[in-house]
């Protein structure tokens, strides 16, 4: 592990340029300015916004626009029925850099029509999630190490929050572990960048859940250059060999790149403003986030495209619509919980001998 998180948080000047490198291109620059990067393959990638009647960088890409790499495609029948598992549509191709900037944040790839039928749908699972976690944490009691961690990722108002109150809601809490990852204190500044990570991490049996996390390490430390540029680049091989570890060791890694569009984002955050009873959600510096809207999108890019893998891929899902997102999440959760099918131990006990001891009592 590359050196300790000692290094003090100062947040760059927006638009402060920086020299650019050969392996990533400079953030914060103004997208008109920017230069076209490569990716392995030698195909020039889109400028942020490219595409789009708006200058600004991230606008909401038009419905039906053609897949770009590392795309999302869609799904055939909104039923689900016959249809490829979510899990493939969504999923980032390891080694590919998806295309955000055309993905459409608005789109519902194998969701189901509309926002009624949306709500029906995540309601109905309840009941398999429910009975999935119970199986999982009762697998645990006989020794079963497996568990489930879901890592939430996303622009600001791309609806972290809301995915922990309707989806993990479906589930039992006694059996979740929530941990909302804020910026380092001073203790965990003294400790390697994962070292708060690992000590929030699911036990055998139970689901746990990320509001941000170690991503946070590549994403606003690439952005605002909080770290070195070589540190940065490190510090994407220490998270697969952490992720990797993981799944050896029982732990189904679920990541979700919740992907909000530029001009949602403008409404949430003026819908805040406009409600007393939401001023509490309110952060002034959210304002000077959005002027590096397209160094964070880059940054997303780099670390969906090094970081998602056959050990712990990620999933891009469209978060626009929040009942699309509710549904989408809770369907990974219920594929992923299918795949590992835990069951319940059996009695190490004589069945119709404690019967017996007990109508006798």
């Amino acid at each position: 592990m590359a050196g300790k998180q000692d290094e003090k948080r100062k947040a760059a000047k927006p638009g402060k340029r920086r020299e650019k490198r050969a392996e990533d291109a400079a953030p914060g620059k103004d997208p008109k300015g920017a230069t076209p990067r490569k990716d392995a393959k030698g195909a020039k990638d889109p400028k942020p916004g490219k595409g789009t009647k708006d200058p600004k960088p991230g606008k909401d890409a038009k419905p039906g626009k053609d897949a770009k790499r590392g795309r999302p495609a869609k799904r055939p029948g909104a039923d689900g029925s016959g249809a490829r598992p979510l899990r493939e549509l969504l999923r980032v191709t390891p080694g590919e850099r998806p295309d955000l900037g055309s993905l459409d944040p608005s789109s519902t790839p194998g969701g189901p029509a509309g926002k009624a039928a949306g709500a029906e749908a995540t309601a109905a699972l309840a009941q398999p999630l429910g009975a999935l976690q119970e199986r999982l944490y009762a697998a645990s009691t006989a020794g079963d190490r497996r568990r489930l961690l879901l890592v939430l990722q996303g622009m600001d108002t791309s609806g972290k929050g809301g995915t922990l109150k309707h989806v993990i809601g479906l589930f039992n809490p006694s059996g979740c572990r929530i941990k909302a990852f804020k910026a380092p204190t001073a203790e965990e500044l003294e400790h390697p960048f994962l070292w708060r990570i690992k000590r929030e991490l699911p036990r055998p049996g139970e689901i746990g859940i990320f509001d941000r996390s170690h991503y946070e390490d590549v994403l606003i430390a690439r952005v605002r250059a909080l770290v070195p540029p070589h540190r940065v680049r490190t510090r994407y091989a220490q998270i697969n060999r952490f992720e990797k570890a993981l799944a050896e060791d029982g732990v189904t890694v679920v990541k979700v790149f919740l992907h909000i569009g530029y001009e949602e984002q403008r409404t949430r955050l003026l819908q805040r403003l406009d409600d007393p009873d939401k001023h509490w959600k309110f952060n002034v510096g959210d304002i000077e986030e959005r002027g590096a809207w397209p160094a964070y999108q880059e940054a997303y890019e780099v670390a969906l495209e090094r970081c998602s893998t056959d050990a712990a891929p990620w999933y891009v899902v469209p978060a626009n619509r929040k009942w699309y997102r509710n549904w989408a999440i809770s369907t990974l959760l219920r594929e992923h919980l299918e795949e590992i099918d835990p069951q319940y131990p059996k009695g190490d006990f004589d069945v119709e001998e404690c019967r017996r001891r007990l109508l006798e009592g």
